[in-house]
């Protein structure tokens, strides 16, 4: 996390064309040199070098496979026995590392990663954000010392054989050996104590202890020969007989598949290792690659997606043992990570048996039951539908009720389209396996929600795009020795394959780029908007000893009322988060109960819960939710019993109020029929206001110039004594009881000249001291109080920063300052929230909420 005042690396939108633009530039670098290198295979060569190869090699394979993941499982147990020993049950870590690495193998790391398998899995065992990144930070140090342990003890075993195959000058492969086992050693050395820290300006990275590195360092080199054993098991002799140039490319290979985002390296893996060992148009090492895809990615993949459905049948029953509730608590957050991943694996079986030639047998026999047409639009919808999965995975992965209801649909349209397009029952087995798995996992997709399951972010539409890419190839590769003409296109024939796949992928592209359009187009998903106020929040007003509650009259808020009427909540739907103004207002028991409704909300729709403005009355709430409180501010409240304007410090509200009664104005106080009557001059002054104040209304955290919301209070005013013109006015906020008056908007003529703000205020404090009220609210002091000490929380420092710095777009030392000169009582104020990086987010849609601007949300 950046220190304050600390530059980024990049711009914003320089990060996101990296982000997005280089994985998509490599995967079509990739395609292109595939596309070179396979062009002289034929399908029957693939086929037959597929079939030669023994019982015994898949056994061996499998059993490399089992080594790895068994391996992969005891990276999460090392690491949590240290940071956090008996917070966690033993067995949920080594299943947790177990699935993380199926999902994010299978998938890659773009957007459904193991990383977010253990965030979820940990959270639901009470381990907060930094300890998870801690692990997984932690993994990666294992893993990569490991992996230059294992190069550099090749490159000193075998310098020889490198230095053939990339030319290195002698002598120099053997020093990088060395270095490469130093720098391992050299980690050791310095870890051998108290765990370190690598600090390096804003960037910082804790480092784990000398016994559990070498421990995951020693895991990351078994995994890491196990996983490259899959693959050589099926690779030609002549390819791997120097094993340190096998591993190298092999590794390298894997390195730029992640990096690609492209889901499990795919196209991105095969072009490099491909490349490296000069196996262009080799039809044994394509056969070896994809043996290598189904037992390392696949089959592990599908014991996760079995395993999982079991645990969750077996710890969902009404009845549940210990066992059966810890189970439930490690599959609740992983079902909908692995349905996601499940619905784009049926999509892609979807594609790809589109896109490879049909039985000839089982045609002749569809012959006879099924005419033509059916068969080619079967074909049609089917990769369609396959094309939808993949899309809709997205929606799975936020626990969407709707997206659940399509992939089922779309699964059942899929089971039957692949009988009826060729009889192709192993695909019909694999989507009714997908169908079961889906239905068995009904109970955790609940959220519901008004945007569309087909409107992708860009991420995951560069990963499609990537993915569809690739399967395009392979049907180009299956029938590329069909030559093309424009007649394919209207050619319908049971033997017409190759013009079948060319309308589908047609088809696929055409759905593709409305799905992109409609995502490059359309806006966030749609919003709750605002409600009437119930009468029942009214009443709750008129009794609240908070003047506060009263910001609940704005207009633009919708509303949670308890069940006994004894409380309500006010909110507004920011797009990603719902935002509470304040804490409940009415009952804390009731208003408890309401915090949770509005997180239980959210939940559902699929949003982040968030209370701005919160005191400390719900504090134990909010921590209760999981959310993190971060410091916003400080509000000020004046005690006015006995209030008067004595006193030095506010010598200057003496003189304003002095001024402006030469100047001929006087205060008052306008009450409901005159509050109508003058709306007119109400609405002049508040224009001519506006005209000359940057960044025009604000709303949410204050309120607006709206007839319906000043109709609610009195106003008080200063006008003119022989005209009546007003010149000032501000709208009274009033607790029940007379506990607390304050003031909302403030507005005054440009045109009149002298202190007449100041001078409103100080007739307001001392018309509330008159009328018996015990405190006057002077508004929160944005950012004031914040710490800015090293080991202060990051938002904490930021906003110091800002407090200390910021006076050139807001004047928040001055605030302070001026509002101290009333000696009041401060308090904190805070914002309940997701923690971590959803901080920011929270924040930015504060601000849209409020003015628009980037600190318009501050300006209260």
């Amino acid at each position: 996390m950046p220190e304050p005042g600390a530059r980024p690396a990049l711009p914003e939108w320089m990060v996101s064309v990296l982000r997005i633009g280089l994985p998509l530039l490599m995967a079509l670098i990739a395609f292109v040199v595939l596309q070179k290198m396979a062009g002289e295979i034929r399908p029957e060569q693939l086929k037959a070098s597929l079939h030669a190869y023994t019982t015994r090699q898949f056994l061996l394979a499998m059993a490399a496979v089992a080594v790895s993941y068994l391996t992969l499982s005891q990276f999460d147990v090392v690491i949590l026995n240290a940071v956090l020993p008996g917070r966690v049950p033993p067995l949920v870590p080594a299943l947790a590392g177990a699935a993380g690495f199926a999902v994010s193998n299978l998938l890659g790391v773009s957007w459904l990663t193991g990383s977010a398998i253990r965030y979820r899995v940990y959270s639901a065992f009470d381990v907060d954000i930094a300890t998870v990144a801690r692990v997984i930070g932690t993994v990666w140090i294992g893993f990569c010392a490991g992996l230059a342990l294992l190069i550099g003890a090749l490159l000193i075993r075998d310098p020889a054989g490198l230095a053939v195959m990339i030319h290195l000058p002698k002598g120099l492969e053997t020093l990088v050996g060395f270095g490469l086992v130093g720098a391992v050693l050299f980690l050791l050395w310095i870890t051998r104590g108290a765990a370190q820290s690598i600090r390096w300006r804003w960037f910082r990275l804790d480092l784990p202890r000398a016994p559990e590195i070498a421990k995951l360092t020693a895991l990351s080199i078994v995994d890491l020969a196990a996983t490259a054993a899959v693959l050589y098991v099926f690779m030609p002799d002549d390819l791997t007989a120097n094993l340190s140039y096998y591993f190298i490319v092999f590794t390298a290979a894997t390195g730029l598949g992640i990096a690609s985002h492209s889901p499990g390296g795919l196209g991105v893996f095969e072009a490099t290792l491909l490349t490296g060992l000069g196996a262009t148009g080799r039809a044994d090492a394509l056969a070896a690659l994809l043996c290598y895809r189904l037992i390392y990615y696949g089959l592990p993949f599908l014991v996760a997606v079995v395993g999982l459905a079991v645990a969750w049948t077996l710890s969902t029953g009404a009845h549940r043992s210990d066992g059966a509730r810890t189970a439930y608590a490690f599959a609740r957050p992983v079902v909908p990570v692995v349905a996601a991943a499940l619905a784009l694996l049926s999509g892609v079986i979807l594609l790809i048996s589109g896109n490879l030639p049909s039985d000839t047998g089982r045609l002749a026999q569809l012959r006879a039951w099924v005419p033509l047409p059916l068969v080619e639009a079967s074909h049609l919808l089917g990769s369609v539908a396959g094309l939808l999965l993949i899309v809709v995975a997205r929606g799975l992965y936020r626990r969407l009720n709707r997206a659940w209801l399509v992939a089922v649909g779309l699964l059942g349209l899929g089971f039957v389209l692949v009988l009826l397009r060729g009889i192709d029952w192993e695909e019909s087995v694999a989507l009714a396996a997908a169908l079961l798995m889906m239905v068995a996992f009904r109970t955790a997709f609940y959220r519901v929600t008004a945007g569309s399951v087909f409107r992708l972010n860009a991420r995951w539409l560069a990963t499609v795009m990537m993915l569809a890419a690739a399967i395009f190839w392979i049907g180009l590769f299956a029938f590329q020795h069909v030559a093309y003409s424009d007649n394919l296109w209207w050619r319908f024939a049971w033997n017409g394959d190759a013009p079948r796949f060319l309308r589908s992928s047609l088809a696929v592209a055409v759905v593709l780029a409305a799905i992109s359009l409609n995502t490059l187009l359309s806006r966030s998903s749609s919003r709750l908007l605002a409600e009437p106020v119930p009468d029942a929040v009214r009443g709750l007003i008129a009794s609240s000893p908070d003047s506060e509650a009263a910001m609940a009259l704005t207009g633009d808020k919708r509303f949670i009322v308890a069940a006994d009427g004894m409380a309500f909540l006010s909110y507004v739907d920011g797009g990603g988060t719902l935002i509470a103004k304040g804490d409940p207002v009415g009952n804390p028991d009731s208003g408890r109960a309401l915090v949770w409704q509005l997180r239980e909300l959210a939940d559902r729709m699929g949003r982040r819960c968030a209370f701005y403005g919160a005191s400390e009355k719900y504090l134990t709430t909010y921590l209760d939710l999981g959310l993190t409180l971060t410091k916003i501010g400080e509000l000020a409240r004046v005690d006015l019993t006995g209030f008067t304007l004595d006193g030095s410090s506010r010598k200057e509200f003496r003189y304003a109020r002095s001024r402006v009664q030469r100047d001929g104005l006087q205060f008052a106080i306008l009450r409901g029929a005159e509050v109508v009557g003058s709306m007119a001059q109400l609405s002049r002054v508040s224009d001519a206001w506006l005209a000359v104040r940057p960044g025009g209304e604000k709303h949410f955290a204050v309120g607006a110039f709206d007839p319906d919301y000043l109709r609610n209070f009195q106003i008080a005013v200063l006008r003119h004594a022989t005209t009546g013109k007003i010149a000032a006015f501000t709208n009274l906020l009033r607790s029940g009881d007379r506990n607390e008056v304050s003031v909302d908007l403030m507005r005054h003529d440009p045109e009149v000249k002298g202190p007449v703000m100041d001078a409103l205020f100080a007739e307001v404090m001392l018309w509330g001291a008159a009328e018996g009220y015990r405190w006057f609210s002077l508004g929160n002091a944005p950012l004031a109080g914040l710490e800015n000490r090293p080991l202060a929380p990051v938002w904490s420092r930021v906003g110091s920063f800002a407090y200390q710095n910021g006076n050139r777009f807001y004047h928040f030392e001055g605030l302070r300052a001026w509002k101290q000169k009333f000696d009041p009582v401060w308090t904190p104020s805070y914002l309940a929230s997701p923690g971590g990086l959803d901080v920011p987010r929270v924040i930015y849609e504060i601000n849209m909420l409020v003015s628009g601007g980037v600190i318009g949300a501050l300006k209260r």
